[in-house]
């Protein structure tokens, strides 16, 4: 009987300070990435203003290609919307709202996950020679909540690798790198075994 006693109250301790550090964990978290682009910034700007654009370098429309999206509002800039719905866990159904667009330098956007919470995404545009850097950090505040708390100190891990992706796509699109092409030889060469 005592040491079950001990044990239950060895429980009870764990739980008061899991939740008592809880507590004490940033309420805000923040996940950032950049990638060097050799585009001008207002290409890059282009791209990030424009949610029609967004699925052609955002990592997440692989996950799921069969995802519905409605696009609500001015084609770019301040005010325009994309809703999703998907049945897929790690799509989900959401909105996204561009609040802020500064030409060439920036835009910010509220991400609205329904039960998921709000967030700001910023996309920062930066001009260096011969070419831009593009910052994509994301910005949530977890609340009260210890559970969330811990939550958004696992965000980095879970969404980094996601942005990375992004990130590089984006970065493979401006450029217009064209995939590797094997190389092709006259089949004359090949027969006289020339080919080297």
């Amino acid at each position: 009987m005592v040491l079950i006693k001990r044990m239950l109250i060895g429980i009870v301790a764990l739980l008061v300070l899991f939740f008592v550090v809880g507590f004490l964990l940033p309420r805000e978290a923040r996940v950032e990435r950049s990638v060097e682009i050799d585009a001008l910034p207002q290409d890059v700007f282009a791209m990030v203003n424009d949610f029609q654009q967004f699925n052609r370098w955002q990592p997440w429309a692989l996950i799921d290609p069969s995802t519905r999206y409605v696009f609500e509002g001015p084609s770019t800039g301040a005010g325009s919307r994309m809703l999703w719905r998907s049945d897929h866990p790690q799509v989900g159904d959401g909105m996204q709202e561009i609040v802020e667009s500064l030409p060439y330098s920036k835009v910010r956007a509220l991400l609205d996950f329904g039960t998921g919470g709000i967030a700001y995404a910023n996309y920062v545009i930066e001009a260096r020679e011969g070419g831009s850097v593009l910052t994509w950090t994301l910005e949530t505040d977890m609340g009260s909540n210890p559970l969330g708390r811990y939550v958004g100190l696992m965000m980095d891990g879970m969404i980094g690798p996601s942005y990375e992706q992004g990130l590089a796509n984006l970065k493979a699109i401006l450029e217009g790198a064209p995939p590797p092409q094997p190389r092709q030889w006259p089949q004359q060469a090949l027969e006289n075994g020339q080919a080297t």
